[in-house]
């Protein structure tokens, strides 16, 4: 059978103009259609998903609730205890000081916590000895201190002493472990890294954070005391019930409530931050730049590089930077299963916010999706070095 002239004329159009044919594949899923199956299912909450680039938000999708039992729909502005993701954002302040030559990574920080000097070492219940040598900064913020993860004195919630009160209770307790030689993910290391800040500059933690990071990077959002406004934005903590069978609302065990009470609640530096996906995409949009964003500079380009490279010894497997989980990317999770990160190669920044103290199902799986729906939709391929 011939084919009409017009159409034969059509087809040498498209042919020649890359014109899309009549039937053209179907644009790929967002990624909150990609998300949407596990909320269907009862296996995830809610999320709030964002991409961006080293100066622009490429997308933020939000999927399911921040509240099932209320069934609130989780919103791009709700706030989430961002958990450990605090760490890193301790170690752009240690690097500050760095960069300003106030404080070196080698330095031992009994030079800046003279309690630190009486600490001992305890292994396997021997009898009690000196450490081969003192804590340095770079072994409390890359977890190979020898410190435990927490104090006994930190209880029953992880924010009910002053930043000065657990670091004492840190000297107090001994290690567990000759330093620099073994990798524990201690709290109570990111905590003393923190408290150097403050002894180092006359301010507190919390007062440093505010005036040299949160408030020029504009991260409104970013705070140890929610607000009232802000408590009424919070996704709320779920885990699976008893059965297994569906979510159910929970707290946040690690902290103390109401979580906006200033008076017996303290900062905690490894893990205390309330944050949005918008406020936590400055931050890495920050270091991926190199350390300036908007025309002001935070950190020099060596010290973001020194902070998101290996701090760890090369007999240790743990890949650690200055409060950073190092390697291909960079970044840190969280306790309820949030996390941000920053692939380098693609130039391309994730922020997965959840409230997860568990999943049912595949639940887990959702973070996954995540990221390779964004690397699929906005991440160039890799640039070879």
């Amino acid at each position: 059978m011939k084919i009409h002239r017009s159409l034969q004329l059509a087809v040498l159009c498209i042919a020649t103009l890359g014109l899309a044919p009549l039937h053209a594949a179907a644009p790929a899923k967002s990624i909150a259609a990609q998300l949407q199956p596990f909320v269907d299912k009862g296996e995830m909450a809610g999320a709030v998903a964002l991409v961006a680039s080293k100066d622009k938000v490429l997308t933020i999708e939000t999927v399911g609730f921040a509240d099932v039992a209320a069934k609130r729909p989780m919103k791009a502005d709700a706030l989430f205890w961002i958990a450990s993701q605090t760490k890193p954002i301790t170690g752009v302040a240690v690097m500050m000081l760095v960069d300003e030559g106030k404080l070196s990574l080698d330095d031992p920080i009994e030079k800046y916590l003279p309690e630190f000097k009486t600490q001992m070492l305890v292994i396997d219940k021997e009898a009690p000895r000196k450490p081969a040598h003192p804590i340095t900064v770079r072994e409390v913020m890359n977890h190979t201190s020898g410190m435990p993860f927490k104090s006994a004195a930190e209880s029953p919630t992880l924010d009910g002493l002053t930043l000065r009160d657990a670091v004492l209770s840190y000297a107090k307790t001994p290690l567990n472990s000759e330093p620099g030689t073994k990798s524990v993910y201690s709290n109570a290391g990111i905590n003393t890294g923190a408290r150097l800040i403050e002894v180092i500059t006359g301010q507190s933690y919390e007062s440093f954070m505010d005036k040299r990071l949160f408030g020029p990077l504009g991260m409104k959002d970013t705070t140890f005391w929610p607000s009232k406004e802000q408590i009424a934005r919070l996704a709320i903590p779920h885990k699976p019930n008893a059965a297994k069978t569906a979510l159910e609302v929970t707290t946040i065990s690690q902290l103390y409530y109401p979580l906006d009470d200033r008076k017996k609640r303290y900062p905690m530096p490894a893990g205390g931050l309330f944050s949005t996906a918008a406020d936590c995409a400055k931050l890495l949009q920050m270091v991926l730049n190199g350390g300036e964003l908007n025309g002001k500079r935070y950190l020099s380009a060596a010290a973001v590089k020194q902070m998101t490279s290996r701090q760890t010894p090369a007999a240790i497997p743990t890949n650690y930077g200055v409060g950073w989980a190092t390697g291909a990317t960079f970044g840190h999770g969280g306790a309820l299963a949030t996390n941000m990160s920053i692939d380098p190669a693609r130039g391309l920044i994730t922020v997965w916010l959840v409230q997860h103290a568990g999943y049912i199902g595949d639940g887990g799986k959702a973070q996954g999706v995540f990221r390779q729906a964004a690397e699929a939709q906005f991440g160039p391929a890799p640039v070879k070095p």
